[in-house]
């Protein structure tokens, strides 16, 4: 994929700057990978940015409703691609 790298240290910056924001203010228990997953999967899909700043852009406009909503979409789409035996320890059944 084109574009600008998520290793890029300006643009790491920019994210834990982000990530510690949400942690602080909503999501406490946010991730760095489920903040670049959100970039990845949902924002950055189709195209990610070739400028720094339309990068930044997209980061600091993140919003922690939108993030919920990808990871919670993301969530039933793993949940769905896993065998039952693998959520006994949640629904109390024995381990098969």
């Amino acid at each position: 994929m084109e574009g600008l790298d998520l290793n890029n240290g300006q643009l790491r910056l920019v994210l834990m700057l982000k990530l510690q924001q949400l942690q602080r203010e909503q999501l406490p228990g946010l991730s760095y990978k489920n903040l670049e997953d959100v970039l990845t999967k949902l924002v950055w899909k189709r195209n990610r940015p070739r400028t720094l700043h339309d990068a930044v852009n997209d980061i600091l406009s993140l919003t922690a409703d939108q993030i919920v909503r990808f990871l919670s979409k993301q969530a039933i789409i793993d949940g769905y691609h896993q065998e039952l035996s693998e959520f006994s320890d949640v629904i109390g059944g024995r381990n098969i």
